[in-house]
């Protein structure tokens, strides 16, 4: 006779990948072409193609920064919105909490020490040259620590959008959406909320129209950068670039998260081979929201999770726990603002690590927002982001990994949860949780 709860967990893990296993493999094939192609292209030097590709790639910058501030805004704002939602759940989330910015710290830590180490190099002196004129290099030297930090406080509503200033727009959001948590719930409140998330889901698919078209925007992006550059140096400075992100990843997926869960008196493998449906599906589907049915159905059948817990910590860890996206929005910026000629002092970098951090949690799932978050902290600096477009193939691969690393630390995130209120809290059925 079949166990009605591994049938469960299965039918979850078929049904996510059913949904998302064809179309992902021909977008990777399709976006590796376009980047094998517009190299190709670029290192031919046609004037009036590296023209054309000049304005295509000009183009999808744009509709990049277009794209990119609101939709993080609303997808902070839903985000915390959501918590005053939930009843009895105080203690239950503040354990969440303190374990996601935990586990997302040390994640931008190892990022940071790995990129110290590798060092990757700078791409060749025209290019960096051809955007780093555009950077207001004399405006950030005049800029003391606290005028920084006092230029982030808004004292105006749409001024932050339409400077691109993301840490303002950030703060805003986060403001709102707490106040949307704590208000009264009235029917205004479900009206508000309600044209929120139509909003979200506009801009959602304005992206899905933005991927669709993507390929052309690869194509121009690897054009552009061939055309000045040499292959040989490009290739070397970007692997190391990739080992620095990838080597991060591997480090909290097999070594940090594991210390967490033996350091709260669980046994990582146990608690891994519970809930390696989740992971595997987080894989290959590059979703933590697509792959949630999968975890909270391994979290609860087969790792044997409150539901009380399960269901509050999950929902919440695949919005704010995103432990490879810090990694990824600091080793980026890093890179990008090395080749724009920044200057990179420990006391910058170790600022722009719990930047990372905050915009990993005000991330919010949103799709490639790691991506386009980065991209538009970059873009309000004003360094050149012809790099972010060869970055783009690369992301795909490392999108992968990165979702799989979310969802072992939302499981990790939820199983010490879990273990630290055994007792102290009572089950979705009403009877004390034993200790």
């Amino acid at each position: 006779m079949s166990n009605p709860n591994k049938d469960s967990v299965d039918l979850a893990k078929d049904e996510a990948l059913r949904q998302r296993k064809g179309g992902q493999a021909k977008q990777m094939i399709l976006w590796f072409a376009a980047l094998i192609v517009g190299a190709i292209l670029g290192w031919m030097q046609i004037p009036a193609l590296n023209e054309l590709f000049n304005f295509v790639a000009t183009v999808f910058t744009r509709l990049f920064q277009f794209i990119a501030v609101p939709t993080i805004a609303l997808a902070v704002i839903t985000t915390l919105s959501a918590l005053g939602a939930k009843k009895d759940t105080g203690r239950i989330f503040a354990h969440a909490v303190t374990y996601t910015l935990l586990t997302t710290i040390s994640a931008a830590a190892i990022g940071l020490v790995l990129y110290l180490w590798i060092a990757p190099g700078n791409l060749p002196a025209d290019l960096i040259g051809a955007g780093a004129s555009d950077v207001p290099m004399q405006k950030l030297g005049s800029l003391s620590y606290y005028d920084h930090f006092l230029s982030v406080i808004p004292n105006n509503m749409l001024q932050p959008f339409l400077a691109g200033n993301v840490l303002s727009v950030m703060l805003i959001a986060a403001a709102v959406g707490l106040a949307l948590a704590f208000m009264p719930k009235t029917e205004n409140r479900a009206v508000l909320l309600k044209g929120i998330y139509g909003l979200q889901e506009l801009l959602f698919t304005l992206i899905r129209a933005l991927l669709w078209a993507l390929p052309a925007g690869i194509l121009a992006f690897a054009a552009q950068l061939s055309s000045q550059i040499e292959a040989g140096v490009i290739v070397g400075a970007l692997g190391k670039y990739t080992l620095v992100v990838l080597g991060g990843n591997f480090i909290q997926f097999f070594l940090v998260i594991p210390l967490f869960l033996l350091a709260r008196g669980l046994n990582p493998l146990y608690v891994f081979r519970k809930m390696a449906p989740a992971i595997a599906v987080a894989l290959f589907t590059k979703s933590s929201a697509g792959t949630l049915p999968v975890t909270l159905a391994s979290a609860e059948a087969r790792l044997k999770v409150n539901p009380r817990v399960s269901r509050f910590v999950l929902p919440i860890c695949t919005t704010i726990n995103m432990n490879g996206c810090a990694a990824f929005i600091l080793v980026t910026s890093l890179f990008v603002m090395q080749n724009a000629g920044f200057e990179l002092t420990l006391g910058t970098m170790i600022t722009w690590l719990f930047v990372a951090v905050l915009a990993a949690i005000g991330n919010a799932g949103v799709p490639m927002g790691c991506y386009f978050l980065t991209l538009s902290l970059m873009s309000s600096l004003g360094a050149p982001l012809g790099l972010m477009g060869v970055i783009l193939p690369i992301y795909t691969i490392i999108d992968m990994i990165e979702t799989a690393e979310n969802v072992w630390s939302d499981s990790a995130v939820c199983a010490m949860t879990d273990h630290d209120l055994q007792g102290k809290i009572e089950d979705s059925r009403g009877e004390a949780v034993e200790a």
